[in-house]
């Protein structure tokens, strides 16, 4: 297990949000990135909850944003050192976004993620 502090973390959060394609993150829609210490569950790294863009139609309006949570305890966990941390976080930053876009758990397990 490797610890850093919160402010850390929102840091590695955000290098990894950097990574992704601004052709995706320029399609991201009402969402937003937050960092919780714990997870509501056991096994749980990261959490997408809203309408995913897929889902979205015409009388979509007046939402509150979608919530992409990274949870920094659990992260931590399961990372040997920063360099696992590093990739872990960005995993789960990849992944709730896929979420975001309409791809589910098994589709993102099929290509690898």
């Amino acid at each position: 297990m490797i610890e850093v502090t919160r402010e850390e973390f929102e840091d590695l959060v955000g290098e990894a949000l950097d990574t992704i394609p601004s052709d995706l993150t320029g399609l991201m829609r009402n969402v937003v990135v937050l960092v919780e210490d714990d997870a509501p569950e056991r096994g749980l790294l990261g959490l997408y909850e809203g309408v995913p863009l897929t889902e979205r139609g015409d009388t979509y309006a007046g939402y509150l944003p979608d919530r992409i949570t990274l949870y920094r305890r659990p992260l931590q966990m399961i990372s040997r050192n920063r360099d696992d941390l590093v990739k872990e976080v960005r995993t789960t930053v990849v992944h709730e976004i896929a979420h975001h876009f309409g791809i589910d758990d098994d589709r993102l397990h099929e290509l690898g993620w």
